[in-house]
């Protein structure tokens, strides 16, 4: 019996969210499974992700497959680097402390990123709020108003150089004599 590690999906139509589960391979999508393991929203953003890292693990080794969609978020949750870590401690390159000290760097520093990315969606999220209540005046320039700006200077910038190329044609050029710094020197012949 093939097991494997994939999405179930739920939820309403344009509204999905997806249970993640340990199901047969003949069972079909929604149907039959073995056990549920965690969730997973792409709707959110960033999307949100809950799984047993522990459960996944053992599930893992137990020889279970998962599909493109859950390698990707086992990976991105730290599970396939918990496999590797472990990998390493059976072969005798680490001990176990220090792949559970690795580990735990690794994913305090990702959930650090992801809560940083969900601080400035909250963020986003406030001053879109505030501008679609009034609360937030909204730039006083205009594309349309900066477009005709722009088109005026063109215009400006289009007929000063010709007004430039009439002047220098009608104001003669007087030819100044070279004052005495900058004369040139004359040669003096060394004496003899």
């Amino acid at each position: 019996m093939a097991v494997k590690i994939r999405l179930a999906r739920r939820g309403r139509k344009q509204r999905p969210y997806y249970h993640i589960i340990i199901a047969d391979a003949r069972a079909p999508r929604d149907g039959k499974f073995i056990e549920q393991i965690g969730s997973y929203n792409p709707m959110t953003k960033p999307a949100t992700i809950e799984i047993d890292r522990d459960k996944a693990y053992d599930w893992l080794t137990k020889g279970a497959q998962p599909t493109d969609t859950v390698r990707a978020i086992l990976r991105f949750k730290g599970v396939l680097y918990k496999k590797h870590l472990q990998r390493g401690v059976s072969k005798g390159a680490l001990t176990q402390e220090a792949a559970d000290a690795k580990l735990a760097e690794w994913i305090e520093a990702k959930e650090a990123k992801v809560a940083a990315r969900v601080e400035e969606t909250r963020k986003e999220m406030e001053a879109f709020r505030k501008l679609v209540s009034g609360e937030a005046k909204p730039k006083p320039a205009t594309p349309a108003e900066e477009a005709d700006a722009s088109a005026f200077r063109e215009d400006e910038a289009a007929d000063a150089p010709a007004e430039d190329a009439a002047t220098v044609e009608e104001t003669p050029v007087a030819e100044e004599a070279p004052a005495a710094d900058d004369a040139p020197a004359t040669e003096e012949t060394p004496a003899e």
